[in-house]
């Protein structure tokens, strides 16, 4: 069985250790080495040899004894009688053979396999056993604990502890000794068919013998792993190297884990020692047990099955509370929730402890606490649950605190995530109990005297050494889970190698910790901290005997330099049980204060205030010592002396009374000493944060992208196009000053002036307020009736701002209507809100993490993170200003070359200690507090020298505050307009900052300072209380001429010298002005410890700087840092002439360069002038040449002089000098640190800011007294003639305000905060990261990663979103309970930024853009071009009246017809002659680089009629584009459709795709057939809903930019709309119009013009009318009667508009107007024309801004061209068709034809069409491109043709097109007499062809009886001849004349038809020819190109 161990400890060993344990004690300077014990049970001494063993490893393997002696006979224990002795059978008689139990259901207890077993007896058979699998090893051999457990699967007998017991029962019948490697052979598993069947063979042998004996003591017992489904354990790696920087380093600040090379220099008051080489063989130097990993080992010699119980793992534990608790980030007694919202019992009261104690506490266990407890000890246990039940308290049960947040820990790092539960044969598995316990003492132990246990950094240590025991299984785990579209694996990573872990120790196997071993080597442990620490556990028999003698020691005092007892309970038999007692009073103040809840503190708080228990304190406080009581010296510097003195009894009433006069006229002072508005003005103030910088831009546009995503999208969520306008809400905290703050922000952004096209003006502030509310009950009403009006104006666009986000996330079931909390739950999450199509919510916050959590209702797209300024160092938004926040406050604090700006004040930490120790019962924050006001109170009595004997003040301040109140009222002074600074105090209690705010106003008037600095309460609640006489400056400085004007917000007090006192349990959001200098947080709790608590407190000091400064944590020896000002002690020169005087002189000031020291107390590091201090101790500090018998100097012998600063007290007899008084500094650390920092700037090459000064110029002080630090109107002279600057001689010094913005505040912490702060994670982030977000959430899971540092916010987003859930109190935790798979809002955006940065004003610009967009989208670019060639004077009659209705045909007949096309986008093609015109000198000067700017659009807004493309979704629209619910979408069927055509000679077949809606409109052979046509209405038909016409839209291109929606613009009328399309892009088309009919071109036409579509479309239409007549006729209808009109419709046109004739409007502007009229409204108007089908074609006029102006354009109707929106009658058009080859002027050549035909053409004027700019798409747009390739080149037009038979470049263009370019392009040259000569035209006989704008042609038709102008007497001066037929004839072209020279053009399809049309029109008599002048077009042969011939007249 191997239970015998070989070996005991050897002397050598223990001496060995014991000397080097000693040894390396003498040579490290760190409190407690390296315990001997630890060295040699919990080193990995002796190296592994080759063969996997140590080198005395002689275990047996499974066959025996590896030696050549026969085995040992083995005798069986005898079976009891009457029990079964069968083979294959246990002893109760039940068959255990594979083969009978293959097939029955087998129920396994958790955490057991199924395993195979081998019988000597049956060896062709298994017996079938059931063993723990943490007795098995894995597929590798490893991971085996000794002994066994199991259990029979025959009877199902259990406990079997002894493998040998288990053999019996199973009648194995073996004749050597049982061994579970020999007989337990196979796992067993169910195949397919769920048979049971044997499997893998168990890996019995693994490298290094993990399942042999252990031999000796010295060979490393590695961590253990405990097995279960539920819970195992896994022991964590042990560091083999332990060095004092790495300890110092892990438990800086708080005692997490850290990986970092660098130590620290100082760590909770221990000094660490730099790291010092190991050798791998004595791996340990001195230090402490690392508490991030041990390797345990067996410990003395015993049994290894004694103390061994397979149930001691804490799997039964879970019974008590199976939810998975994840902890909070805090302390470690704050409350936590569990899963399932369950709080757990982390009460201080009676009644919830006695409850929760009850229900886990065994009946008949409990303990007595004694009485006295809290006045015996002073202090107040606590006890934290461990594991098993704690036992029931009684008795004075009161003053012990219980906690089950520790236990929740182990519970949650005990529950794996599922992906781990089941991992192959061998599962990972968690810690087991005994690990978890001595992991826990072990980070008790390495805790500091002043840490408090910390829950986040005990659960990373359990999960970093639990990454460690199975880093491979964890990246075989991973890999499946890496989610595809995440970017970055945020699953379980593989930790960072361990301080002091060798590398080839780290994935060792491991064996078990036993209970047994627990007790003593969590004692070895805990021994390593002297009394610090205590372990109760060798002889405690329950955890009831364990608090009993712990309660007994305490009550005697033996446990007073105790902070933590751990009490182990280890019982036979039993589970293993634990408890955590704290006992230090630091600490267990600390953890009973985090019990309460915020609220819960602030109510104790304020009961302690108003009950009186602060009284003591207070005047404790008061007392000065031998300086005598502050009161009294107070009272003696009272300028009035009848002013009753406020004593200590009377304390609160007086100072009330103080404070009712704080502002009011003081009697004791004269109108002379007060201080009246300064009438100097200072040139460098500049108020800025009005102004919106660029990254504010960058980040609306954001903003505004985002929104248009969301419309974009094809979810339909948002559509912007139905929007005209937007109104908003901005939510803000229930903060009067963040209220006031927004309206200001509103009021001057100029939102509410750009919303004024539907709002009026904005005129005052106080309008502006009713787009701002704050969340409190008012919030409802107005929510409310914003709901109501989104409800009812659909067409507005709503935006709720949710400004400071992160301030309410509470569920609305959860709270209290009373508390104001659950109201943006109850408002922002209602279903009306979400369900309004028209509401968009945009949260706005710095700290977005309780916003993304699992259930979050923001998508991850819809987040916008502030951008970064830099990339890569380079400026992206080129501000004026940088933003500096916490990342470079926390960069401050690394940089070793300055004094950072995030600091804790030393003095005021110990005295605040002291006094906690002396008030125990006291709240802490009431303790600090009144220590800080006092250490206010004396600085400012001491600083203002009205005190007598000022100078022994100094001992009852601190440095710190000391410098904060110098900075305070010397500013003003160097200002001529005394400006000055901010002082922020940070006093979260409203009756602390009341009562501190009456202190100081008190101590403020009684030393006459009233007038000098203002002292603000800032109160949530309340408005601004500013004194008038400062209310008066600041109207001064800020130019406000009203005389009831106060400020409302900080921002306001931009320069007013202020001490502000923001109170409030948190901020909500007030915004600081710049010239905030220091931010004192001294009192800010510490025990709520989330990212987000902290994070917001350190952002109340973020601050813009002037973007031309230097960062503060880079500066150089002659940075901000080392120039003094004015504003520091002004003390040097006087201390430099006392010390002259007194025949001493400083050997550092005489014999070194004088260096410039840092601000006052070390916290204004402000670049100054003119220093010639020497300060090498302190900020300000000064060398005194008189020895001072101070402390300081008496702990630091070693110094040559005193370090002091001097202050100057006003004398009353001599006025022009002032005293000196010295005192020293009592903080040796604070001292070293400086003086450490100015010895490193002293050291570098710094000669330009250090000067050497010879002691006769520094000997002469300043005649300046700081007594009288009120704002003076005249400064006083400085005589000095030391000054190092110029500025400090010049009567006005600079201003200190102008100074201050170019650096950020100084920050004061305490000092528990400072070192969590300012602590990194293994990550390199910093500590708070790691934090849980916000109180309102929980941690999925303990398996969680760290944040990586180089995350971006997005991914931070993600991590947050993967790893934390909503408490059940959180208003997201009930949203995935909604029953909706998308738990998105889809309207709900989030936009993230650091605090101050500008976030307000970004989202203001974004509702202005936002409003700008929105009218933008309801305005398109309307072409706004006045017609061309207007000059036109015809002879005849005018149509009349102006307002006719209708045309009458026989007067449009009297109409001359006008050739002249007016169109402007034609003017740059030929004129058409007309006989009448006469052309502008001008005319026809076009150059081609001017048609791009030629055109010209206006921005018009789309009326309710206008026709939309397919961005445009409305709910009216949805029926019309498609989503009707009678039919699918997309439902649509192809029909073919064929006629014959004569002039083309061949049959046409077409496609037509008509939705199922649509079928109706059209006739089949039957019900889903053949299509036989479209049906058409009669001529006679009258319906006011109908629209006759079909409508035909030829478009190519613009599938989503074509105007085809034309719902809105028919007005709900029923109406026809087929687009005409070519084949190549009907799928597209009908992908989004798939409501719509197309009509698809054949292929032929792929490559065709408008031309060929109007053409098809005509005789299309023909062919259907017949088709039509034909099927009336078959029923008797009648024929003629047949509507024979169609509309040919461009697809660009927008809107229309009817001129409106109303006589008032026509008298009041001279003339008719237009208004927008429906696409309705023109076509009835027009198919109801009474004598229609007179004409031919009818049109309107194209809509141009100035058409109405000209008398000529107010005739009604007038005969000319028409274009874009025709009326086409093609029953009388039947013999004129459009020429199908044409590519441009297709429809002017059709106009002439038609008109020639002798068809009247009607253009109805008092209607116009807009037309839309599309630069996408479209007919017009050609594409030249060669043959070889198919991008597109720089052909030229002259290359467009070429000779016949030559070799060219062939060009992939059709044939015709080239032809028209190269027309257009160079008919100057082709017809050179042409050129400008509109007297000689070119005569175009029966088409129409652009030969450029120099160029007029004449058009004739050669048809007979065809109307043409007259051309007699005309020259002309070319012929064209274009495809002439036969009714050209010669006798027909000699009717004309041409000029000498004039140029002949004929153009053929081939040079065949070329030659006969020259010779059948006997051209060669008039025209001469030469070989030379044939030309083609540049195609290949197979392109078919067109030829032409040129000649010139005889």
């Amino acid at each position: 069985m191997g239970n015998s161990y070989a070996g005991q400890l050897r002397t050598t060993r223990f001496e060995e250790v014991l000397h080097n344990s000693i040894e390396a004690s003498l040579r490290s300077n760190i409190v407690v080495p390296r315990p001997v014990f630890s060295q040699l049970y919990l080193e990995a001494e002796q190296p592994l040899a080759h063969n996997g063993r140590t080198e005395n490893d002689d275990e047996d393997d499974e066959d025996g004894s590896e030696s050549n002696s026969p085995p040992i006979p083995y005798q069986m224990k005898p079976p009891p009688e009457g029990c079964c002795t069968t083979d294959g059978y246990c002893q109760a008689g039940r068959d255990l053979r594979l083969s009978s139990l293959a097939s029955d259901s087998l129920d396994v207890l958790p955490g057991f396999m199924l395993i195979g077993l081998k019988s000597p007896a049956l060896p062709e058979n298994l017996l079938v056993g059931a063993v723990d699998h943490r007795f098995l090893p894995d597929e590798r051999g490893h991971n085996a604990l000794l002994g066994f457990s199991g259990y029979c699967m025959g009877c199902g007998e259990k406990g079997f502890r002894y493998f040998t017991d288990f053999a019996n029962h199973i009648n194995l019948k073996l004749s050597t000794q049982p061994k579970k490697q020999k007989h337990l052979k196979f796992h067993l598993y169910r195949n397919n068919q769920g048979v049971l069947v044997k499997g893998a063979p168990i890996c019995w042998r693994g490298h290094g013998k993990i399942d042999g004996r252990i031999r000796q003591l010295s060979s490393s017992l590695p961590e253990a792993h405990a097995t279960s489904d539920e819970q195992s354990t896994s022991g964590a790696l042990m560091h083999s190297s332990h060095t004092p920087s790495s300890y110092a380093a892990a438990s800086h600040a708080n005692g997490a884990p850290q990986i970092s090379d660098t130590p620290h220099s100082l760590t909770n008051g221990i000094h660490a020692a730099s790291s010092v080489a190991q050798t791998v063989i004595n791996h340990s130097g001195p230090g402490r047990p690392s508490a991030t990993g041990l390797q345990t080992n067996a410990g003395p010699p015993k049994k290894r099955h004694k103390g061994w119980s397979p149930e001691s793992s804490s799997s039964s534990g879970l019974l008590e509370n199976t939810g998975k608790v994840a902890p909070s980030s805090s302390v470690l007694p704050s409350s936590t929730v569990s899963a399932n919202g369950a709080r757990l019992d982390a009460s201080a009261t009676t009644s919830s402890s006695q409850r929760s104690l009850t229900t886990h506490s065994p009946s008949g266990l409990s303990v007595a606490v004694p009485d006295q407890l809290l006045h015996t000890c002073g202090l107040q246990p606590v006890i934290f649950k461990g594991h098993g039940p704690l036992p029931q308290l009684t008795g004075n049960f009161s003053e012990v605190l219980v906690s089950s947040l520790l236990q929740s820990c182990y519970l949650s790092s005990q529950t794996l995530p599922r992906v781990y539960q089941h991992y192959g044969p061998s599962p990972i598995q968690p810690l087991s109990t005994e690990m978890q316990i001595l992991l826990t003492v072990y980070y008790l132990v390495q805790l500091g005297p002043e840490q408090v246990p910390l829950i986040e950094d005990l659960e990373q240590i359990f999960m970093r050494s639990w990454r460690e025991s199975h880093l491979s299984e964890i990246r075989q785990n991973q890999q499946p889970q890496i989610p595809a579209t995440q970017g970055r694996h945020y699953g379980i990573e593989a930790p960072p190698a361990l301080p002091g872990l060798p590398q080839h120790l780290g994935l060792a196997p491991q064996q078990p910790l036993t209970p047994s071993q627990l007790p003593w080597l969590a004692q070895l442990a805990a021994s390593s901290c002297g009394e610090g620490v205590v372990v109760l556990g060798e002889q405690v028999g329950s955890l009831a005997q364990g608090l009993q003698q712990m309660f007994r020691k305490l009550m005697e005092g033996r446990f007073e330099n105790t902070n933590y007892i751990v009490v182990i309970v280890t019982a036979s038999g039993h589970e293993t049980q634990s408890c955590v007692v704290v006992t230090g009073k630091h600490q267990c103040r600390a953890l009973a204060e985090n019990m309460f809840s915020p609220n819960e503190g602030l109510r104790e708080i304020n009961h302690q205030l108003s009950s009186g228990d602060a009284q003591e304190l207070i005047q404790f406080c008061s007392s000065l010592g031998q300086e005598g009581d502050m009161d009294s010296l107070l009272d003696s510097a009272t300028l009035d002396s009848n002013e009753p003195s406020p004593l200590s009894s009377s304390q609160e009433s007086t100072e009330e009374k103080t404070v009712k006069n704080t502002h009011s006229p003081k009697d004791s002072h004269s109108p002379k000493d007060r201080v009246l508005p300064p009438k100097e003005t200072c040139s460098e103030y500049a108020v800025e944060w009005r102004d919106i910088r660029p990254i504010q831009l960058a980040v609306a546009r954001k903003l505004l992208s985002h929104v248009c995503a969301i419309a974009d999208s094809s979810t339909q969520n948002l559509d912007l196009v139905s929007f005209d306008r937007v109104n908003f809400l901005i939510l803000v905290p229930p903060s009067e000053v963040t209220f006031q703050q927004t309206v200001l922000h509103l009021w001057s952004s100029g939102v509410l002036r750009e919303l004024g096209s539907v709002e009026q003006d904005c005129v005052s502030q106080r309008e502006a307020e009713r787009y701002v509310v704050k969340m409190d009950q008012s919030a409802q009403v107005r929510v409310d009736s914003l709901i109501q009006e989104a409800h009812s104006n659909s067409y507005t666009l709503y935006i709720l701002v949710h400004d400071h986000a992160h301030w309410d996330v509470s569920s609305a079931s959860y709270c209290n209507t009373d508390t104001g909390l659950g109201l943006v739950d109850q408002l922002l999450n209602s279903r009306q809100v979400r369900d309004a199509p028209n509401i968009l919510i945009l949260h706005v916050t710095s700290f977005p993490f309780a916003l993304q959590t699992q259930f979050t209702r923001i998508s991850p797209y819809n987040e916008i993170h502030w951008p970064s300024s830099f990339s890569n160092d380079v400026d992206l938004y080129h501000e004026r200003t940088r933003y500096f926040g916490v990342s470079e406050l926390l960069e401050s604090t690394r940089s070793g070359s300055s004094l950072p700006l995030m600091r804790c004040d030393s003095s005021f930490e110990s005295m605040a200690s002291s006094l906690e120790e002396r008030f125990p019962k006291l709240h802490s924050a009431v303790i600090r507090t009144t220590v800080l006001i006092h250490h206010y109170c004396t600085a400012l009595m001491a600083v203002s020298g009205r005190i007598g004997g000022s100078h022994n003040l100094h001992k009852h301040t601190s440095v710190e505050t000391l410098g904060i109140v110098q900075a305070l009222l010397s500013a003003a002074q160097q200002c001529p307009a005394h400006h000055g600074h901010m002082i922020l105090l940070r006093i979260p209690s409203l009756a602390l900052a009341a009562w501190a705010h009456r202190r100081l106003s008190r101590v403020r008037r009684q030393l006459g300072l009233e007038e000098s600095f203002e002292i603000i309460l800032g109160n949530p609640s309340q408005p601004l209380n500013v004194g008038h006489s400062f209310i008066d400056q600041i109207k001064l400085w800020l130019k406000i001429q009203e005389s009831d004007w106060v400020p409302r917000t900080y921002l306001e007090l931009e320069a007013l010298p202020c001490i502000l006192i923001l109170s409030g349990a948190e901020p909500q959001g007030e915004s600081l002005p710049r010239s905030l200098k220091y931010c004192d947080l001294r009192v800010v709790s510490c025990s709520y410890l989330q990212r987000t608590t902290l994070e917001q407190e350190l952002g109340l000091a973020a601050y813009l700087l002037k973007a031309e400064s230097r960062s503060p944590h880079n500066t150089g020896p002659g940075s901000d840092l080392l120039e003094s000002d004015a504003e520091k002690l002004s003390s040097t020169d006087n201390e430099e002439e006392e010390g002259q005087e007194n025949g001493k002189s400083s050997p550092v000031s005489s014999n070194q360069p004088l260096q410039s020291s840092p601000d006052v107390g070390a916290l204004d590091p402000s670049p100054t002038q003119s220093s010639t201090s020497t300060s090498p101790d302190a900020p300000k500090c000064t060398v005194d040449t008189t020895p001072s018998p101070s402390r300081a100097q008496t702990q630091f012998p070693s110094q040559s002089s005193s370090q002091s600063f001097i202050y100057h007290q006003p004398s009353l007899h001599h006025p022009s000098q002032s005293i000196a008084h010295t005192y020293s500094l009592s903080q040796p650390i604070f001292q070293q640190q400086i003086l450490s920092q100015n010895q490193l700037l002293a050291q570098t090459n710094s000669q330009p800011y250090f000067q050497t000064l010879p002691p006769h110029q520094v000997s002469h002080p300043p005649t300046q007294s700081l007594a009288p630090v009120r704002p003076r109107r005249h400064p006083s002279k400085s005589t000095s003639s030391s000054s190092s600057s110029p500025r400090a001689s010049s009567p006005h010094l600079s201003c200190s305000w102008a100074r201050g913005v170019s650096r950020p505040p100084s920050v004061l912490l305490p000092r528990s905060l400072y070192d969590i702060i300012t602590a990194n994670d293994g990550s390199g982030l910093p500590r708070c990261t790691s934090f849980l977000p916000h109180m309102s959430v929980a941690w999925a899971s303990s398996f969680r990663p760290l944040l990586s540092k180089m995350m971006t916010c997005t991914e931070q987003s993600l991590y947050y979103r993967q790893w934390t859930v909503p408490r059940p109190y959180h208003m997201d935790s009930s949203n995935r309970t909604e029953g909706r798979s998308d738990n998105f809002h889809p309207r709900r955006l989030l936009l993230s930024g650091p605090p101050q940065v500008g976030k307000t004003g970004a989202y203001l610009h974004f509702l202005g853009i936002l409003s700008r967009m929105l009218i933008r989208l309801m305005e398109v670019d309307i072409y706004n071009e006045e017609d061309i060639n207007l000059n036109v004077q015809f002879d005849g009659v005018h149509y009349k009246p102006p307002n006719a209705l209708w045309p009458d045909p026989d007067v449009m007949k009297t109409l001359p017809f006008d050739y002249i096309v007016h169109d402007p986008k034609y003017d740059d093609i030929s004129l058409v002659y007309c006989p009448g015109y006469r052309p502008a000198s001008d005319a026809n000067t076009v150059h081609q680089e001017e048609v791009c700017l030629r055109r010209r659009t206006t921005r018009i807004k789309l009326s309710k009629y206008a026709a939309f493309n397919t961005y445009h979704h409305c709910e009216q629209c949805h029926l019309y584009l498609g989503f009707n619910p009678r039919y699918q979408i997309y439902e649509s069927t192809l029909h073919a459709f064929t006629f014959t055509h004569l002039l083309l000679g061949e049959e046409i077949q077409l496609y037509f795709i008509i939705p199922k809606s649509k079928e109706h409109y059209f006739s089949f052979n039957q019900p889903g057939g053949q299509l036989e046509g479209m049906r058409l209405p009669l001529a006679a038909d009258r319906s006011p809903n109908c629209i006759k016409s079909p409508i035909f839209t030829p478009t190519t291109g613009r599938h989503e930019h074509g105007l085809f929606n034309l719902y809105h613009a028919m007005d709900g009328a029923a109406h026809l709309h087929i687009l005409v399309v070519k084949e190549y892009e009907m799928a597209v088309y009908k992908k989004y119009w798939p409501n719509h009919i197309l009509l698809v071109l054949p292929p032929v036409f792929n490559g065709a013009g408008i031309g060929a579509a109007h053409f098809l479309i005509k005789e299309l239409s023909y062919h259907n009318l017949e088709l039509e007549r034909s099927r009336r006729q078959e029923g008797s209808g009648p024929i003629s009667d047949v509507w024979p009109f169609i509309i040919l419709a461009d697809d660009s046109c927008v809107m229309w508009n009817v001129v409106d004739f109303d006589a008032r409007k026509y008298m009041l502007t001279h003339g008719p107007v237009e208004h927008a009229a429906s696409l309705k409204q023109v076509l009835q108007h027009m198919e109801g024309c009474p004598d229609l089908a007179h004409y031919g074609l009818c049109g309107i006029r194209k809509w141009s801004s100035r058409v109405l102006a000209g008398p000529n354009q107010r005739k009604p109707f007038s005969r000319g061209h028409v274009h874009d929106f025709l009326l086409l009658n093609v029953d009388r058009s039947q013999n004129i068709q459009y020429d199908q080859n044409r590519f441009t002027c297709h429809d002017i050549d059709f106009t002439l034809r038609l008109h020639s035909a002798g068809l009247l053409v009607c253009r109805f004027n008092n209607f116009s069409v807009m037309k839309k700019q599309i630069a996408i798409g479209g007919y017009r747009t050609f594409i030249i491109k060669t043959k070889m390739t198919d991008v597109p080149t720089s052909v030229g037009p002259s290359q467009y043709v070429c000779a016949p038979d030559s070799k060219h470049l062939f060009l992939a263009t059709p044939a015709q097109l080239l032809l028209e370019k190269y027309l257009q392009h160079t008919s100057h040259k082709l017809f050179p007499l042409s050129t400008k000569n509109y007297e000689h035209p070119v005569l175009s006989v029966d088409c129409y062809i652009n030969l450029g704008p120099e160029v007029t042609v004449c058009f004739v038709s050669s048809r007979p009886h065809a109307v043409n102008i007259c051309t007699t007497g005309l020259l002309f001066s070319g012929l064209l001849l274009c495809f002439a037929d036969a009714f050209v004839t010669p006798s027909f072209l000699k009717k004309f004349s041409f000029l000498k020279g004039a140029t002949l053009c004929v153009i053929s399809a081939d040079r065949s038809s070329l030659r006969q049309t020259v010779g059948r029109l006997e051209l060669e008599e008039e025209w001469r020819f030469r070989l030379s002048d044939e030309f083609q077009t540049a195609n290949a042969k197979e392109d078919r190109p067109l030829f032409f011939l040129t000649g010139k007249h005889i």
